[in-house]
């Protein structure tokens, strides 16, 4: 009976110590468990393709590039694994025969010589730094079999991918492959995979950047176990070897600042992917750098590029040098406050084209007026008597402006715009009047291209994408014939010709703005594909005497939109809807009268939206056409010519 009650005793211990362990190891976890979120984030901003722009490096000044299994080149990895940890996808966490064979060196040494650590206990040390003593190795082991518990193979490679050290504030595959090679880890070569591969053994001993003798006896290393184990061709690996350690010039992502700043807030990954373009951007912080000596004392500049058959903003130069703290170059220009100036004005043309106001050969009245306590003038201090609405806009008149938006109604043509995304800036408590069409509200940069967007999208203003994700969202502003004739207008291209004689893809259509004082020089212009938009000034609200739009701001325009052209594929066509017809209207009147009629003073042919002719647009205080004052030119004798 004592005999088999001893063997019921053990029986039962043996099947109650798999629970005993499992309870225990459950209790162990709970207790200590993996440090998974403790890792301080390190973050970086991405260009479209990937190219990094900024680095946000963590609270030890840690630069990562985040990336998954599918962004790094299978060289990479098959180097990684073959090299480090070939039983990787098989073992629990901990290698039983790698763990004894390094146990017996380490006794029979008196201390740690060997660590036979496969890569989950090498992601497990890096999420817990321990001593290297017998202790901290029995705590790696554990943090390691934590790890296969909790997460896959794919989750621990991972981990490695984006924690391995690399040498000084690099962490991460993606990190070292900018920064050591100047590209993403996607393009490695087995040179490059080898390197890599190795690195992190020792990335202070290895520093390719410090020490290329050393990382080069390291990386042929790994070639040649690469080829003695037939992973790679033999023939491959003797080229590989014959490559010198070469190094793109070590240098962090130095793009975009101001933008990558902004992102920061719109984002929460810890790498931001956006739509910017890493080739055109250098282009454009080149062009502003070339640009920072030709600009007046304490002036900036800022430039926003954006495709607009998907809106994608592909450049953004938020001042003319981040480091310029005269120039208050920490001050993004870009989604600063500014008045517009004349900016404004094909808005209102082309509403008003909607509203049968007007039609582009509509008289309009460029003489003195006052309205109220307001009395606006021209840039040039002149005034030009009557001017089609065409030659108003191309010449940016500010008279004939303010009749138009007198007619339509300021505070309708504020909500117009603020309903497709270009709120107007006011003063507390300020009501929107007739100074908004010359810039009496603010305006930011950003919003106002945005804007800009209806008339090459056929009168639909959409928002900006900042990164591939966001979607296409858009709002009528205009007619698609409005937006058609204000632009071609805009491209000087006014003269309602013949289809065949059109040009069916408009050139650069632009408009400038200078704010009162020359505190501010904008200039908007929309090519075939790209909406640009340009200022300079002075951050801090001074004026520049002698700054204005067509002078400061539109070279930089063209050279802008030379740039672009010159990178730039097959460009969209832009044919004429077919609400815009030909017409020939006469003055003053405004609408078309048989020929001979003595009522026609002037023809014009011009374009016609929905064949409307409305009559001429009278001033307020104007009861017909009779009160329009012609201008009368006499020669030397007196007499009329």
């Amino acid at each position: 009976m004592n005999g088999w009650r001893g063997k019921r005793g053990r029986w039962l211990w043996l099947a109650g110590a798999p629970l005993f362990i499992f309870l225990a190891l459950w209790a162990a976890d709970k207790l200590w468990p993996l440090p998974l979120n403790e890792v301080h984030p390190a973050r970086v901003v991405v260009a479209h393709d990937g190219t990094p722009l900024w680095r946000f490096a963590d609270a030890g000044g840690i630069w990562r590039y985040p990336v998954t299994i599918e962004e790094v080149s299978p060289r990479y990895l098959e180097a990684l694994i073959n090299y480090e940890d070939r039983w990787f996808w098989r073992h629990p966490g901990v290698n039983p025969f790698s763990v004894a064979r390094a146990a017996w060196q380490d006794l029979t040494a008196g201390r740690v010589i060997s660590g036979g650590s496969t890569l989950t206990m090498q992601v497990a040390r890096l999420l817990d730094p321990h001593s290297r003593t017998f202790g901290g190795k029995i705590r790696q082991l554990w943090r390691a079999l934590q790890l296969e518990w909790h997460l896959s193979k794919r989750d621990i490679l991972t981990l490695y991918l984006n924690r391995a050290p690399f040498g000084g504030t690099l962490q991460g595959i993606g990190a070292a492959s900018w920064a050591y090679f100047g590209k993403p880890p996607a393009r490695l070569s087995y040179a490059d995979a080898a390197l890599l591969a190795v690195l992190p053994q020792a990335p202070s001993r290895l520093r390719p950047d410090r020490w290329p003798a050393r990382a080069e006896a390291a990386r042929n290393k790994v070639l040649d176990r690469m080829a003695a184990q037939g992973v790679w061709p033999a023939e491959t690996v003797r080229e590989s070897r014959e490559e010198p350690v070469w190094l793109a010039p070590r240098q962090m992502p130095q793009l975009a600042p101001l933008f990558a700043r902004m992102m920061l807030s719109k984002s929460q990954n810890d790498k931001i992917v956006t739509t910017l373009d890493a080739g055109l951007q250098r282009q454009l912080e080149d062009l502003a750098r070339a640009w920072k000596g030709r600009l007046p004392a304490r002036s900036s500049l800022a430039m926003i590029v954006v495709d607009h058959t998907d809106m994608s903003v592909r450049g953004w130069v938020g001042s003319v040098d981040l480091n310029d703290d005269s120039r208050f170059g920490h001050v993004d220009m870009v989604t600063a406050i500014r008045s517009p100036g004349s900016v404004l004005k094909p808005f209102v043309y082309g509403l008003a084209l909607d509203d049968g106001l007007i039609h582009p050969a509509s008289l309009l009245q460029d003489v003195p007026r006052r309205t109220g306590d307001y009395r606006p003038g021209n840039f040039d201090s002149g005034f030009h008597g009557p001017v089609s609405m065409s030659d108003a806009l191309v010449r940016s008149l500010n008279l004939p402006a303010v009749q138009v938006l007198e007619a339509y109604g300021p505070k309708r043509f504020a909500a117009k715009l603020r309903n497709v995304g270009l709120p107007l800036y006011l003063p507390a408590g300020a009501a929107p009047n007739l100074s908004l069409i010359l810039g009496g509200a603010g305006a930011r940069l950003d919003e106002m291209a945005a804007a800009y967007s209806a008339f090459a999208r056929h009168g639909k203003a959409a928002k900006l994408r900042l990164q591939p994700d966001d979607p296409l969202s858009e709002r009528p502003l205009m007619s698609p014939g409005a937006a058609w004739i204000i632009r071609r207008i805009m491209a000087d291209e006014a003269q309602p010709l013949p289809d065949s004689a059109l040009p069916r893809i408009v050139p650069l259509a632009w408009k400038t703005g200078t704010s009162y004082g020359y505190r501010d020089a904008w200039a908007i212009g929309v090519n075939a594909r790209y909406i640009i938009g340009i200022w300079t000034g002075r951050p801090d609200g001074t004026p520049v005497v002698g700054q204005f739009g067509f002078a400061s701001a539109v070279p930089l325009l063209n050279q802008v939109n030379n740039l672009l052209l010159a990178h730039t594929g097959r460009l969209p066509e832009d044919p004429r809807p077919q609400t815009v017809s030909r017409g020939v209207i006469c003055w003053p009147g405004g609408q078309t009268l048989p020929a001979g009629d003595r009522n026609c003073r002037r023809r014009l042919a011009t374009w016609l939206l929905d064949d409307s002719q409305p009559p001429t647009l009278l001033l307020p205080e104007q009861e017909d056409i009779n009160g329009i004052r012609f201008p009368v030119w006499l020669d030397d004798t007196g007499r009329r010519v």
